[in-house]
């Protein structure tokens, strides 16, 4: 299978190739702690409050959304417990799980300054349309659409002169932003994302994912798994999404594989631009300040 291959290369380049040496930062204890409180059908809602209240900046930024204008309260929340009875749990649990990445991968440059944002808002997205699809279950959308460029701010960290390299493959219009990371470094930010997932211990259909997140003819490829390819097609969907959002022109890519990622997952144009309405509260409510 396919997937054996992907996994295969991704222990290689951490033994002996171009990543030998770059550190991946172990999950961090909360994240296990709290993927351990919602694992079975009756999540451990006293140990997902010890959570959150375990740290101040956590507790800060559930309250402050729980207050958010997209939940529109009369009165203020003031406590952990009040914010994740507004919030709900589901929604808690991934701003907790964003939050918790965010602090283990932290980002310095200014070319990353919105990366976060960018990531919630992708995450979103990606849950979103997997509530659409009935063969694919969202959670799972929503952990690739968090992860899927986490190989970034890890290259930021541990490669000398990827700030340089990722400036050059934003700017870049005759070749993909992959081909800039490896003409540079051997490597991309796919290899280095999937090999978090898979030290995360994030389910293997993620890990590949992100892995061929920018390789698009996997879509036909029927050695992989079919939640691997619709991870895939909906995780450049996501990202016109948030483009569309945000104002920032359609990416090379979208002009390229869009047709077969929405002929792959049986999308309209109507739904996209359905979808774009629909997100919008979601989208404008995510602030990581």
């Amino acid at each position: 299978m396919s997937s054996d291959r992907i996994s295969q290369e991704l222990d290689q380049a951490r033994q002996s190739g171009p990543l030998r040496d770059i550190i991946v930062p172990p999950c961090p204890e909360l994240l296990v702690a709290l993927k351990a409180a919602t694992v079975t059908a009756d999540p451990d809602m006293a140990a997902i409050d010890r959570i959150a209240g375990a740290d101040v900046a956590m507790s800060a930024a559930l309250i402050r959304q729980a207050n958010s204008p997209l939940y529109a309260l009369e009165h203020p929340v003031h406590a952990v417990g009040q914010a994740l009875t507004v919030i709900g749990l589901k929604p808690a649990v991934e701003l907790l799980m964003g939050f918790l990445i965010r602090r283990a991968l932290p980002t310095h440059s200014p070319v990353l300054a919105h990366f976060w944002e960018n990531s919630a808002r992708r995450a979103l997205a990606c849950e979103h349309i997997g509530t659409r699809l009935y063969s694919l279950e969202p959670g799972l959308a929503h952990s690739f659409g968090l992860f899927c460029h986490v190989g970034i701010p890890v290259m930021m960290q541990g490669v000398r002169g990827y700030a340089s390299t990722l400036a050059e493959a934003l700017a870049r219009k005759d070749r993909t932003f992959t081909q800039t990371e490896n003409a540079n470094h051997r490597t991309d930010h796919a290899v280095v994302g999937a090999i978090v997932a898979k030290t995360w211990h994030l389910p293997r259909d993620v890990a590949v994912a992100i892995r061929l997140h920018h390789d698009f003819t996997c879509l036909a490829d029927a050695t992989f798994t079919d939640t691997v390819r619709s991870l895939v097609a909906l995780g450049l969907i996501a990202d016109q999404l948030v483009n569309r959002h945000e104002g920032v022109a359609e990416s090379r890519e979208w002009g390229l594989h869009s047709q077969a990622c929405m002929d792959h997952l049986e999308v309209t144009d109507d739904e996209i631009e359905l979808w774009v309405d629909e997100l919008h509260p979601q989208f404008t409510a995510v602030t990581l300040g």
